[in-house]
């Protein structure tokens, strides 16, 4: 079941009105407006995406951020309480081909598998009527800080120093003491068991969206794959080696007994919840409904995959779903931008190589 609906302002967006060439410029103005990356804090995408590629070895024709993944693809069927909650064409189409993404954080994309704390999957539907919504969602049940400007101050204090080769604490310290929400999220990565396989991760979206029915009321939800297969953790002994290919051989044996399912459920704020905020998770006891099921049937090296190409921009919503004011949220987007733009002028300009990069 899910609650009862707030009524909130209606937030209108113009960006899939406007020319593809201003696209990107709508999105930076729309997360200047809201997240305040200009003027007092002068933090921009473009930073962003400097400190990223700055934390290791250029990798040309890579994303800057879980630069090694997994394409896959498969297909979402909507259950029937799906439509009720939204006028978005995925909760009432029958069946929709998908295209997805697993990926692993840092900027590496020959990092052995088993080092990798988080687990992401990014997923395109594109329904019948040529509507495109993306989203990207991590294993981790809440977001390290509550603002791009403290994940950037984070990223940065925990670069190694020139002199030591490691991180300045003192550095680290005083953004703590800035943003105490990051201890939680360090606390999570340090107990938090890792799954063994992709296939029985759970995916959560930790930025709030609004649904919106055919009445125009809104809800709203954070949304989540959780997988059928039964969760197990990585052994002692598969923490300890160095297999590159970890996860995706095991991927490809489970696909090959057959495909590997999760069902997508909404999970609904309460009045006082953080809607704004992804650093603070929503208690378990919020109502939640199963709205489809993903089923996935083929994986395929990121290398020659469908999904290669693909900016996952989370702000690439259907009619039926909008966005919040997050600016994590916003910032995801515009910095995901940036990154694409990157990966294709290195491609145009011959500095990638050919295997593992865009088109």
């Amino acid at each position: 079941m899910y609650p009862m609906p707030t009524p909130t302002p209606p937030r209108g967006s113009l960006l899939f009105l406007l020319p593809i060439a201003l696209i990107v410029a709508a999105i930076a103005a729309l997360f200047a407006f809201t997240g305040g990356w200009f003027g007092q804090h002068g933090l921009t995408p473009q930073k962003m995406m400097d400190t990223a590629e700055s934390s290791g070895k250029p990798q040309p024709g890579f994303r800057r951020a879980h630069s090694r993944g997994i394409c896959f693809a498969g297909t979402f069927a909507p259950t029937p309480a799906a439509a009720a909650l939204s006028t978005a064409r995925a909760f009432a189409q029958p069946s929709i081909a998908i295209v997805g993404r697993f990926s692993t954080p840092g900027n590496n994309p020959y990092a052995p598998d088993n080092t990798a704390p988080v687990r992401g999957m990014a997923v395109q539907f594109k329904t019948d009527d040529g509507q495109d919504w993306r989203i990207a969602m991590n294993s981790f049940p809440f977001f390290a800080t509550a603002t791009p400007e403290a994940f950037q101050a984070m990223n940065l204090a925990g670069r190694p120093d020139p002199a030591t080769g490691k991180p300045d604490p003192a550095r680290m310290q005083a953004v703590l003491a800035s943003n105490p929400e990051i201890l939680a999220f360090q606390q999570w990565a340090k107990t938090s068991p890792k799954s063994d396989s992709l296939a029985n991760t759970r995916y959560n979206g930790v930025n709030a969206f609004r649904l919106v029915d055919a009445k125009g009321v809104e809800r709203a939800v954070r949304w989540s794959m959780r997988p059928r297969a039964p969760f197990t953790s990585m052994t002692p002994e598969q923490l300890k080696m160095a297999e590159p290919t970890f996860l995706a051989t095991d991927l490809d044996r489970r696909l090959a007994a057959g495909p590997l399912v999760w069902d997508m459920v909404m999970q609904f704020a309460a009045p006082g919840d953080a809607i704004d905020n992804p650093s603070i998770a929503w208690p378990d006891s919020r109502p939640e409904t199963t709205i489809g099921t993903l089923t996935m049937v083929r994986a395929e090296a990121q290398e020659t995959g469908p999904c290669r190409d693909l900016n996952f921009d989370p702000l690439m919503l259907p009619t039926g779903i909008k966005s919040t004011n997050d600016p994590v949220l916003h910032a995801r987007s515009a910095a995901y931008s940036v990154s694409f733009n990157r990966r294709e002028r290195e491609i145009s300009a011959g500095k990638a190589p050919a295997v593992g990069s865009p088109k």
